[in-house]
């Protein structure tokens, strides 16, 4: 199926280009040269019957999405402006069912999704409010997660805190606040880099396209998993803190794009993930208090 869907994707790409980059005239496009998924498509490659017809539509949209914003950064003079290009096997991880119960319901513990049939979900928690759209998604690893965009009302505390705090982000310490308290920084990829540079070189020992170079593949997804789900707990918990502790939260504004392009501390500052911190708070905050 997913082949069928980044096949999908593709041909929008193509036609597209055909259409609408006849040389480097690109300031321009419109969305109606987006095409909508013909039968002759289906007529062409068997496959694409086995996928539910939304499903297909929103690879579309997903193809629209990508030239906007290619467009619009043509427009503002971008340097990289980065051209929607075809996704390769194995890169195309998740589709989207673009109106709940109509392709897609959930039913206790079982999800309902057209022509694949009922799957066993373990929900991390109950499902509030009226549910719009239902996603898949494939890890590196190969685990599925769904997630369900839902629509609710949305509740204001009574008791926000007052208090008002600074926040100053570093190296050394991970964030120092205003009122004087430190938060150490974890340093989670150093802790797994040993392990990774290990995974990495069996990794590069095997020739491409051998079932022992995607297993060691896998293993090399995991370490990078087992990092980036510390990294986000520890951002979750630490923004939560701020957020019940705090009413107003400022953050050091820094330019961490062009940071980065110091290399004697990317790896650090990537590490480090500042912006992650910064952009938990802000939804959780805005979510639950701002207007």
């Amino acid at each position: 199926m997913r082949s069928s869907l980044r096949h999908a994707g593709g041909s929008a790409i193509r036609r597209l280009q055909r259409v609408e980059m006849p040389g480097n005239n690109v300031k321009k496009r419109l969305a109606s040269t987006i095409p909508k998924p013909s039968p002759d498509w289906k007529a062409e490659r068997k496959t694409l019957k086995l996928v539910y017809s939304q499903v297909l539509q929103n690879v579309q949209v997903r193809v629209d999405l990508a030239f906007k914003a290619f467009f619009r950064r043509v427009k503002a003079g971008e340097q990289e402006v980065g051209c929607p290009r075809f996704k390769g096997f194995g890169r195309y991880d998740s589709m989207t069912y673009p109106q709940y119960g109509n392709g897609a319901r959930l039913e206790g513990n079982r999800l309902i999704l057209a022509k694949i049939g009922a799957v066993l979900v373990n929900l991390h928690r109950p499902v509030e409010g009226r549910i719009k759209t239902v996603t898949l998604r494939r890890s590196s690893t190969g685990k599925w997660f769904v997630a369900f965009a839902v629509e609710q009302e949305r509740t204001i505390p009574a008791d926000v805190p007052q208090a008002a705090v600074g926040v100053d982000v570093g190296l050394e310490k991970f964030a120092t606040l205003s009122t004087g308290e430190v938060i150490d920084s974890p340093r989670f990829f150093r802790g797994d880099e040993r392990d990774l540079k290990r995974a990495q070189r069996r990794l590069s020992d095997q020739p491409k396209g051998t079932p022992e170079r995607a297993r060691r593949r896998r293993i090399v997804a995991r370490i990078h998993e087992r990092i980036a789900n510390r990294r986000k707990n520890f951002a979750h918990q630490e923004s939560r803190k701020l957020v019940n502790s705090f009413g107003i939260i400022v953050f050091e504004d820094l330019r961490i794009t062009r940071m980065l392009k110091n290399h004697y501390l990317a790896k650090s500052i990537a590490d480090a993930a500042w912006n992650q911190l910064a952009t938990y708070t802000h939804y959780k905050d805005f979510g639950e208090r701002l207007d």
